[in-house]
């Protein structure tokens, strides 16, 4: 079956800080687990500019965040405080619900740096929703790799070519980074995962056999049962391998909050704007909730 390709669209989060975002899509909602991917930068981070995400909240979903240039300093209501580095994975389990921030590291704001990586979200099943939050950093030195041929596969999340994360998850998760030389292939076997996607972060890939070129920015949804074989462009690729079992039902999905009644998401709007979420411990800021409100 041919792959579906999705472009995505840009989002500007504010103070000129924009970020590609491929899901959800119109043509698909969710790739496994995951029903939002944000892909942000090459961005230069300059001592006059502030993008920092001010604190604001979630329910039903985990965050996961993967940099491959940078640095950001997580902070939640848990009291968690964590500097992000390139490499790591940190899974946010938001569950009954959490909030968290996003800013530039202490001793940064006069450096000129580069910021680039992934955020993905990952619904979390029925059954767990409402689990207690959490927050857990596992450091770039405890992902394993694989060199499959040519190509050099981390494990970020799930199993694959012989090596296991050690990331815990709620339900059937896989996550690759990946780099593929000009002209080398990576089989990608069905087995992996019921559902998959491949995303080109630097450079083009070709799904062999299925006739067209994946661009730079293009998300891949392959076909369920489908083996695939993934060969480098000209340049090369770095990629990312997404997917899962799917969703045990249909997700509402409104500003930060992810749930599978719609109900929940009314509620968690009424309980930020009332101030009845934890605070994050050292902040004063927050986002507000959108002028556009859910409806019941």
């Amino acid at each position: 079956m041919a792959a579906q390709h999705l472009t995505g669209h840009l989002k500007d989060l504010g103070g000129g800080f924009t970020v590609r975002r491929l899901l959800p899509a119109a043509r698909c909602r969710s790739v496994g687990p995951f029903v939002f991917f944000d892909h942000f930068g090459p961005a230069v981070q300059r001592p006059e500019d502030n993008h920092d995400v001010r604190p604001h909240p979630h329910i039903g979903l985990a965050t996961v965040t993967y940099l491959f240039e940078g640095a950001m300093v997580h902070r939640d209501s848990l009291g968690m405080v964590q500097q992000i580095e390139p490499g790591a994975i940190n899974w946010m389990t938001a569950g009954r619900g959490i909030v968290h921030s996003e800013r530039r590291p202490d001793g940064w704001w006069n450096r000129t740096y580069t910021n680039h990586g992934l955020q993905l979200w990952a619904a979390l099943p029925r059954e767990a929703e409402e689990a207690a939050p959490a927050f857990v950093h596992t450091p770039a030195a405890a992902i394993p790799q694989a060199t499959v041929g040519a190509a050099t596969v981390r494990v970020l999340i799930g199993a694959a070519f012989g090596r296991e994360s050690p990331v815990a998850v709620f339900a059937p998760t896989l996550y690759l980074d990946v780099k593929l030389p000009a002209g080398a292939t990576l089989e990608l076997p069905a087995a992996l995962a019921p559902e998959r996607a491949v995303y080109a972060v630097d450079g083009a890939l070709e799904l062999v056999g299925d006739g067209l070129p994946v661009a730079t920015h293009t998300m891949a949804v392959l076909g369920e049962g489908d083996t695939v074989v993934l060969r480098g462009g000209a340049e090369g690729c770095r990629l990312v391998v997404i997917g899962g079992a799917p969703l045990d039902g249909p997700r509402h999905m409104w500003w930060n909050f992810v749930s599978s009644r719609k109900e929940r998401i009314l509620q968690a709007a009424a309980d930020w704007e009332a101030g009845r979420f934890d605070a994050v411990p050292g902040e004063t800021e927050s986002i507000p909730l959108p002028e556009h409100r859910p409806v019941a």
